[in-house]
């Protein structure tokens, strides 16, 4: 009896140890700073975070803070109170790509910020416009060495750029940079042959594919694409190694509680494995990692290391 109300008593003072904010978490709504204007990352936190609410019985209400690269909401999260009731929602790039692309940051990516989550990748589709000559990837490339060829983009150091700058800094070839604000104009034009290639995401250019207005000629990804399972991978077209994923990332100040880290994490897990949720990231063409907070923290870190040559190759900066 005496060893049963030791026990006991130990385990009350165990439970009184844990902070009561980890323990009880979350007692009021939570606020997900969103890092661009609504779009496809807005849609897709909205659909995560809904899930989450329903779960945990408590809000989590979407802002959206838009504004240089991400940056704006970024610094935002950073400054705000450890305490899981201010959490960001930002594209990769913001934590992988601006380190490099800026000057200055007003945040530090790998010192202010707890990783809860990368919950899913995705890639970019290589199309040309149909007076192109190139049929593959092969002849795109030897069609770059023979003559000046452009490329469009969604803007300097947006996905559909760098992507483009791996591309050639990866097959020893150079094309000119035509930059839009925004990937809609950018596809826009390619399809009415002002601008010779593009990379953008999959859903973005696969109808133009579809309706013979672009050639579909490669994926970036390690993985063809379910939506377009017949287009071949840069990697599987001469190049191999070749992966240019992007990603969405959750993320909440440093020194919030593990506990609360990881409980968000599952949270995460749980709302991507219900089957609404999975058909609509097969039309969005995502793909689930599956990581857990310490290693989407080690994805971040490495993309980071690994987009820090690319930027310095292709001389991209931002004001």
């Amino acid at each position: 009896m005496k060893q049963c109300v030791l026990s006991l008593i130990a385990a009350c003072l165990l439970a009184a140890a844990v902070p009561a904010q980890s323990q009880q978490y979350p007692v009021k709504p939570v606020r997900v700073i969103v890092s661009t204007v609504p779009g496809p990352l807005d849609t897709f936190a909205r659909m995560v975070c809904d899930k989450i609410a329903a779960s945990l019985k408590q809000p989590l209400v979407i802002e959206n803070r838009a504004g240089a690269g991400g940056n704006i909401a970024t610094e935002l999260v950073a400054k705000s109170p450890a305490d899981g009731y201010t959490l960001l929602f930002a594209i990769d790039t913001t934590f992988t790509v601006n380190p490099s692309v800026y000057k200055t940051l007003p945040f530090d990516p790998a010192k202010d910020f707890a990783t809860i989550s990368v919950p899913v990748i995705y890639g970019q589709l290589l199309a040309v416009h149909p007076s192109v000559p190139a049929q593959s990837v092969a002849e795109l490339v030897a069609l770059a060495k023979q003559k000046k060829l452009t490329y469009a983009s969604g803007g300097n150091g947006t996905p559909s750029h760098l992507s483009s700058a791996y591309f050639l800094a990866t097959a020893g070839i150079d094309m000119t940079h035509v930059p839009y604000k925004g990937t809609g104009q950018s596809v826009i034009d390619v399809v009415a042959g002002q601008v010779d290639t593009i990379f953008a995401v999959v859903t973005g250019v696969l109808p133009q594919v579809k309706a013979g207005r672009l050639r579909a000629l490669g994926i970036s990804s390690a993985k063809r694409s379910a939506l377009a399972p017949d287009v071949p991978t840069i990697a599987e077209s001469g190049y191999s190694g070749f992966d240019v994923s992007f990603a969405y990332a959750l993320m909440a100040p440093a020194g919030t509680p593990d506990e609360i880290v990881q409980s968000l994490s599952r949270e995460v897990q749980r709302a991507l494995a219900q089957p609404d949720v999975q058909e609509k990231n097969r039309t969005f063409d995502y793909v689930v990692t599956g990581m857990d907070p310490k290693q989407s923290a080690a994805w971040l870190r490495e993309n980071r290391e690994r987009w820090a040559g690319v930027v310095q190759r292709a001389g991209i900066s931002a004001n």
